[in-house]
């Protein structure tokens, strides 16, 4: 099957690429260890996140907003020392101070589909290098996150969320999973 040209031939990358990225999700906890997952990527590769997404699961609590809100001090620099993660210090404490602004929350699942209008966006891009890698969307997805007290949510981090969250369709129009996702969201 042809797929998005960002997808390599690593199985686990095809499984993303096939089962999950683009797919509508509403769910407030995965939409929370998705954003997580998103500012552990900064500057690295989707796939290097993906690879070592169940170690995340298994040493943050699987991505608990109420468990990760009150990790200590002395549980980041453990984390630190788990080869299985991407060890930044930075990132560590992002999450918990990312977490505690997740409960700050009203309603975070509303508050990140408003940037949509609640509707998944369908693009219609004939390659990649037609993808952008900001909008004005994920501009202020950035600005109200950063607002509510999150970090690593910078504007390019917020619309790599929004692909992935299904939140705007960015398949190619060669990919079978384009047609597909538009199909079931119309």
């Amino acid at each position: 099957m042809p797929r998005c040209s960002w997808c390599s031939q690593d199985p686990l990358y095809i499984a993303y690429h096939d089962e999950e990225w683009g797919v509508p999700l509403r769910d407030p906890q995965r939409l929370f260890e998705l954003l997580l997952l998103e500012g552990f990527q900064a500057g690295l590769s989707w796939i290097t996140v993906l690879k070592k997404r169940e170690r995340y699961r298994a040493v943050l609590w699987h991505f608990s907003a109420e468990r990760l809100a009150r990790m200590s001090d002395a549980e980041i620099e453990e984390r630190l020392q788990d080869p299985g993660i991407i060890r930044n210090r930075l990132k560590l404490r992002a999450a918990r101070q990312n977490a505690q602004a997740w409960l700050r929350l009203d309603d975070p699942v509303a508050l990140l589909w408003s940037f949509v209008a609640d509707t998944p966006q369908i693009n219609h891009y004939a390659s990649l290098a037609e993808v952008p890698s900001v909008t004005p969307a994920a501009e202020a997805m950035s600005k109200a996150l950063r607002k509510a007290g999150f970090s690593f949510v910078g504007p390019t981090i917020c619309y790599a969320f929004m692909q992935a969250a299904g939140m705007v369709m960015d398949h190619t129009l060669d990919c079978p999973r384009h047609a597909q996702l538009a199909h079931a969201t119309h």
